[in-house]
């Protein structure tokens, strides 16, 4: 494992590292790098300028494959630990330093657009390059690439295939794992590696899921070719219903998915998570929101299956275009992550999330032993303003469950995740693996949910230790990401 063993000072690295890439591509400024230091799981303590380190030694920007390769091999020879990222959207601590000296690779340079093809239906894009770029470019020429997490205005390619990304209209589109058709990555000791763009092939292993969700504990992603579909939004039809029945906007979701129908946005939020989304009209009650969308007649005939299958059930439609103009405010960007830093400030008031997935028999079961043990056993249960979830990402044999949690802070900044966040993000992973179901849907083990790797694993835990020790033999890869530090 990286640490101290190396032999260079600090200042012996970001030398090392000018004479390598030149002092334009190598930061060591003291308020970056104690920035670089944390990603949002520490966003709390960080807006009250609470950074306990350890810091990083330098950030360093590639503008090529070949630097990204230079570095890693330097790093590696030298035993000195790096964390990888672009976009640094990340919300696990994925990002955080945990060994003094990293190196943070920020991959956001190498931000090109370096082929749309319409025929094969592919784009190719750097690491660095911008999602919401890319979409704009693409849906200006007709076309959508269908990924859209709510960090869309922020999100970077090479971080939304290293944490196996998902997006708003997964159910249509899938996440970003039935994306990608290619990619090129390097690996800790400089290789670099190409997944050659293919429709599909069987010679042997699916390989491009040895880097897709290795939360660059494994590899460097420089570049990946995803999917193109043809992008008809005027084919939209939009669709919400309220009921008493939380369960009953599950079983609508079942129903339709497991028929066979793909909306691309199909959710199901409890009352407590709808009344932040749709107060003006959720009274008290679960909201179900569904869009048909893609070609003419497909988006005709999943509205229709849409329709029919609310039919009999305790549902009640609201107007749809209170739906679409919900919609069209989702994503969150820079200026709404200023807001939040500003009323983190102002209230001593924080929302939190965890993500988890399970089969449909348990999604209700799951929802309500959440909901029971975290009201019996959170010690600051008290300080909730609100406590909810939303299934925001169906398939054939079952959905996730995105839990939602507000509370009022009543402790020391530098406290708020150990009395607040940990206890209540624990809660929701164990009574999703005792049920089944995995500790987390789409966010990443990042560095807070390593305690539950085993579990989630079982036997099979074998192969992601093996693929660790084969591709990362030294261990400088995001020490302490994916398994604990020191394992």
């Amino acid at each position: 494992m990286a640490d101290s063993r190396s032999p260079l000072t600090r200042s012996d690295i970001a030398a090392r590292l000018t004479d390598l890439l030149g002092a334009e591509a190598v930061d060591t400024r003291e308020a970056e790098l104690r920035d670089a230091s944390v990603d949002r799981f520490k966003k709390y303590s960080a807006v009250h300028g609470i950074f306990d380190g350890p810091f990083p030694a330098a950030i360093v920007y590639p503008r090529s494959t070949d630097e990204v390769s230079r570095v890693l091999r330097f790093a590696d020879d030298n035993r000195i630990a790096v964390v990888p990222r672009t976009g640094r959207t990340a919300t696990e601590g994925g990002l955080e330093t945990v060994i003094a000296d990293t190196i943070v690779l920020d991959g956001s340079r190498m931000d090109g657009i370096l082929n749309v093809d319409t025929v094969d239906m592919m784009v190719t894009v750097q690491c660095g390059a911008g999602l919401q770029r890319v979409e704009d470019e693409l849906r200006a020429q007709g076309y959508t690439t269908g990924h859209s997490p709510q960090s869309k205005p922020l999100a970077q390619y090479g971080g939304l295939v290293a944490t196996r990304s998902i997006g708003q209209f997964s159910t249509l589109y899938g996440g970003i794992e039935d994306m990608v058709v290619g990619l090129e990555a390097v690996l800790a000791d400089g290789t670099v590696t190409r997944i050659k763009n293919v429709p599909r092939r069987a010679a042997g292993p699916d390989i491009r899921h040895l880097i897709i969700g290795n939360e660059g504990a494994m590899a460097f992603v420089t570049e990946v070719t995803v999917k193109i579909w043809p992008y008809t939004p005027e084919n939209n039809r939009f669709f919400g219903f309220v009921t008493e029945d939380f369960g009953a906007g599950i079983e609508l979701l079942r129903e339709l998915v497991t028929q066979g129908y793909r909306p691309s946005v199909a959710r199901v939020y409890s009352p407590e998570d709808a009344r932040q989304h749709f107060a003006h009209f959720h009274d008290g009650k679960s909201v179900v929101v569904l869009v048909a969308e893609g070609p003419r007649r497909l988006a005709e005939a999943t509205a229709e299956a849409i329709a029919e299958a609310a039919e009999g059930k305790p549902l009640e439609r609201v107007d749809d275009a209170l739906i679409e103009r919900w919609f069209d405010n989702l994503n969150w960007g820079q200026d709404k992550i200023d807001r939040e830093k500003r009323e983190m400030l102002e209230k001593a008031h924080l929302g939190y999330t965890t993500e988890v997935s399970v089969d449909w028999s348990r999604v209700v079961e799951l929802y309500e032993s959440v909901m029971d043990r975290v009201r019996r056993e959170f010690p600051r249960a008290a300080d909730l303003t609100m406590l909810g979830a939303h299934s925001s990402h169906s398939y054939q044999t079952g959905t996730n469950l995105y839990f939602v949690y507000d509370y009022d802070i009543r402790c020391d900044p530098r406290d708020e995740i150990t009395e607040y966040h940990e206890p209540l993000n624990a809660i929701v992973v164990e009574e999703a693996l005792r049920l089944g179901g995995s500790m987390v849907h789409h966010h990443g083990i990042g560095k807070y949910r390593t305690a539950w790797t085993d579990e989630e694993h079982g036997s099979a835990v074998v192969l992601l230790e093996r693929m660790k020790a084969a591709l990362d033999p030294n261990g400088i890869m995001n020490p302490g990401t994916i398994f604990a530090l020191g394992r």
